[in-house]
């Protein structure tokens, strides 16, 4: 029966991963990683949003989220794994990371087509 699994094992691996292509994946995550997407703060494509206008102390704030398409993977990942303020921290793992990243540059491509 062991013997068995660890036969069947590699069969059900790939029949898993091929159940949705990478870019399915990655924009699920980018649109809901833990709850609220990325989209949200960042933009469809990561082109930086301004999320909101405000008035604090009298003074005229705004809040956005950065643009994070053109970040190369290192700092996209550090960014990823820092306290920034107004971030919510998902807690993603490396193959997340890839993945959102993967979405990035794939949503790069196209608007430069």
């Amino acid at each position: 029966m062991k013997y068995l699994l660890f036969f069947l094992l590699p069969l059900f691996l790939s029949a898993e991963s091929s159940f949705i292509t990478p870019m399915e994946y990655a924009t699920s995550l980018y649109k809901n990683p833990r709850g609220i997407g990325c989209q949200k703060c960042h933009g469809e494509s990561g082109e930086g949003k301004l999320v909101a206008k405000y008035i604090h102390k009298k003074e005229e704030k705004v809040f956005g989220g950065a643009k994070i398409n053109e970040m190369d993977f290192t700092d996209f990942y550090r960014a990823l794994n820092k306290r920034i303020d107004g971030m919510p921290r998902y807690f993603l793992t490396d193959k997340e990371i890839q993945s959102l990243y993967f979405y990035l540059q794939e949503k790069k491509k196209e608007e430069n087509k």
